[in-house]
């Protein structure tokens, strides 16, 4: 028997899932230090650096999720789901301030270059780091998309992005120690601080986007206009929808014509259809249709949308 969904909406699993990646960024953020503690390298520096972006990243995301599933009240009576948009906006901010303190160390590495004592120790230690959080950010991104969960999904991209900088950073620390250029060391980390500064600027904006009651994707919405076209059987036609998405909560509302001589009962009938289908289809969907007398219709003898 397949697992039955939590009564919250799954709110509960999201909110395990947001607990066990802050534990996740520690161990990464504890082994990372380690790799930088063995070789002093200013580039595994700004690799653990980062780490710490994920733990607080992490912290936040679990308060955000946690306040995003609380049910809706008098004061908010379209539900919380908003609050996770402002922890990915956080941890955009995070990103950015994590990038300049890198590019500082950075600077003054390549101003007073040193090198690296244990390199291959401190790369494999690294390496190991690097290996967790690529399968925990596999798992987030994944989880982040089902859920819907704008918190756990640009958690999951940020934990990506230090993924590909510190395969950057093994392979220009590697390169570093057979060829003795020291000064790969702080270009590396510059590097670093370069890539999760466009890491921020993405997850900012994205969040953004959803702040501003961005539409749902073209494809989705074409999936709507399917379910409602599908669904709407005895109307005459529907026009003037609109789309908007708030977290893993999306609203959908449109105009549906019917003939004048159809009864509330009846009309109300297509509407029941219409919003069972949508449910089904899209989770967490809420569904607002205004049902309009025939002489209200845009295009006269055109089938529904």
């Amino acid at each position: 028997m397949a697992a039955q969904e939590p009564r919250d909406g799954g709110g509960t699993l999201v909110k395990r899932i947001a607990m066990i990646s802050v534990v996740v960024a520690l161990v990464v953020l504890a082994i990372k230090y380690a790799a930088y503690h063995v070789t002093g390298s200013v580039a595994l520096f700004s690799d653990a650096m980062e780490s710490i972006v994920n733990v607080v990243a992490g912290l936040i995301a679990l308060w955000a999720v946690s306040l995003s599933y609380k049910p809706a009240d008098s004061d908010h009576p379209f539900g919380h789901t908003k609050a996770e948009y402002f922890s990915a906006v956080v941890e955009g901010v995070l990103i950015v301030v994590a990038a300049m303190l890198i590019l500082r160390e950075a600077w003054g590495a390549y101003l007073v270059p040193r090198a690296m004592e244990a390199p291959l120790t401190g790369i494999a230690i690294n390496a190991i780091a690097t290996t967790i959080n690529a399968a925990w950010a596999l798992y987030l991104i994944r989880r982040g998309a089902e859920k819907r969960s704008p918190a756990l999904a640009a958690d999951g991209r940020h934990i990506m992005a230090d993924v590909v900088t510190s395969v950057g950073v093994i392979g220009g620390l590697l390169i570093a120690t057979a060829t003795g250029w020291s000064i790969l060391d702080p270009l590396m980390a510059a590097l670093v601080a370069l890539n999760i500064l466009r890491e921020g600027y993405l997850v900012v904006t994205s969040s953004l986007s959803g702040l501003m009651d961005q539409a749902m994707h073209p494809g989705e919405e074409a999936q709507v206009r399917d379910l409602i076209s599908a669904n709407a059987d005895g109307a005459i036609e529907v026009h003037d929808l609109k789309t908007r998405l708030a977290g893993r909560a999306m609203f959908i509302e449109f105009h549906m014509v019917v003939p004048e001589a159809m009864t509330v009962g009846a009309a109300h009938d297509i509407c029941d259809r219409i919003e069972d289908a949508l449910k089904h289809e899209f989770q967490g969907a809420r569904v607002l249709i205004h049902v309009e007398p025939e002489a209200e219709a845009k295009q006269t003898g055109v089938p529904v949308l």
